[in-house]
């Protein structure tokens, strides 16, 4: 017999998004508990390679009661130094935290609208009865790969880019990286710098400076309001959809990432993956495209910043700094393929950088559409007392990074108090 635990409410996920409703549900007096399958901020330790550092400046990585408040508050901190840093507010705060808990099932309790939350941790079944369940366990649940990979020859090792850890554990080989969005130019950099030959298969992914006018974009895009764009407010949905674009955490103030950049550097461009025939990869032609396309994103960026600098300060633009980056080589003079026979390039692995996708089907009540998307409104389901917190987009731009977590979950939070005091 399995014993039913009665808490007020239950959070799926100790990343930074369930630690930061956490903190304010505890700081609310409320009763509740935090299930996550591994360790605090899994994915931070699990699904990032050796080298890799995060994209938004410290700054902006600080938790609800606990902004950044360490020496390089413009650098960026390495993966595990933020899971580290969890685990610390964790402690700070007392969070009420259970790790190594997999939940495998939320559904009615039948018992007064309570909820019934299942799972499997230390070995046992665990079952706890809840009036809220908040679902934060992120969307980087399931590595997607696509199907063409099963024409990849069987002594080829096929990786993720949540498996990849570091060139020292790839086979003696050439390496392609398909996937051209951030992880995957960042991963070629870290191939090349370990003196790897790569082949790297792009795409139609944006890029963007990391700084510019002698400030990183990402604080410019505080300055200017781009954080706080409302999801409700963006006309295009292919915005609400966009890949991370390309840039780059690592070094002591990160730096830009561009496909012509990582050619003169040594990597082989190659187009879109379109198929697969007797060993050898075949891609589309349109690589000089994909690099005008990120150029005018990058550009795109700068004149919008730019506009901002003479619209607040008139006649200072001219005066204020431009960043100290490579000059880029002329499209023309960009070398590219579209086939690539993996025996004679004597090609070792494929690193699959094709994003992940979410699996709520552990989720026993109508909150997602036909597509399995969560159907929300801010992070409040239709159900009563179903809500969900830490996605791109949830209510705003900035929710998709630790920057919004804080007011994403004080919002969670007042509607959950909201439903106790109607209850």
């Amino acid at each position: 017999m399995v014993t039913r635990v009665r808490v007020d409410v239950v959070v799926v996920g100790g990343g930074q998004a369930g630690l930061g409703v956490a903190y304010h549900l505890v700081e609310s007096g409320v009763d509740v508990l935090v299930l996550e399958q591994g360790r605090v901020g899994e994915t931070w330790r699990s699904q990032r390679w050796d080298s890799f550092c995060l994209n938004t400046p410290n700054w902006m990585n600080g938790l609800p009661g606990a902004e950044y408040a360490g020496p390089d508050p413009f650098g960026f901190m390495t993966h595990v130094e933020l899971a580290e840093s969890f685990e610390e507010y964790v402690d700070r705060f007392d969070l009420p935290v259970r790790t190594g808990v997999t939940v495998t099932g939320v559904g009615p309790a039948r018992d007064h609208g309570r909820y019934l939350v299942t799972g499997r941790g230390d070995g046992e079944t665990v079952a706890y009865l809840a009036d809220s369940v908040v679902v934060a366990s992120g969307i980087l649940q399931s590595p997607r790969i696509p199907p063409i990979s099963s024409k990849i020859p069987d002594n080829v090792v096929q990786l993720h880019t949540g498996t990849y850890r570091s060139p020292d554990l790839l086979p003696a080989g050439a390496v392609v990286v398909v996937g051209g969005g951030q992880s995957g130019g960042q991963i070629v950099e870290d191939l090349l710098d370990a003196g790897r030959i790569v082949y790297f298969s792009i795409s139609s992914a944006p890029r963007v400076p990391r700084s510019y006018r002698g400030r990183d974009f990402m604080d410019w895009w505080l300055e200017m309001g781009m954080w706080d764009v409302a999801t409700d407010d963006v006309d295009d949905p292919a915005t609400l959809k966009a890949i991370n674009p390309l840039v780059s955490g690592v070094g002591p103030r990160g730096h830009s990432v561009s496909y012509q950049q990582l050619a003169r550097s040594g990597a082989r461009l190659m187009g879109r993956l379109e198929d697969v025939v007797g060993g050898e990869l075949i891609t589309d032609d349109r690589v000089i495209e994909y690099i005008r396309n990120a150029d005018a994103r990058s550009k795109e960026m700068s004149d919008k910043i730019d506009a901002h600098i003479e619209e607040t300060s008139p006649g200072v633009v001219g005066r204020v700094p431009d960043p100290a980056d490579v000059p880029l080589p002329p499209h023309e003079d960009v070398d590219f393929l579209t086939t690539l026979n993996l025996e004679e390039a004597n090609v070792a692995a494929i690193v699959w950088s094709t994003g992940f996708t979410a699996d709520f089907s552990w989720i026993d009540l109508p909150v997602t559409d036909d597509t399995g998307r969560p159907v929300h409104s801010n992070g409040i389901s239709d159900v009563p007392g179903i809500y969900f917190v830490g996605f791109p987009w949830l209510s705003k731009r900035k929710s998709g990074v630790i920057l919004g977590i804080d007011e994403d979950a004080q919002r969670i939070t007042d509607a959950i108090l909201h439903q106790t005091q109607i209850a």
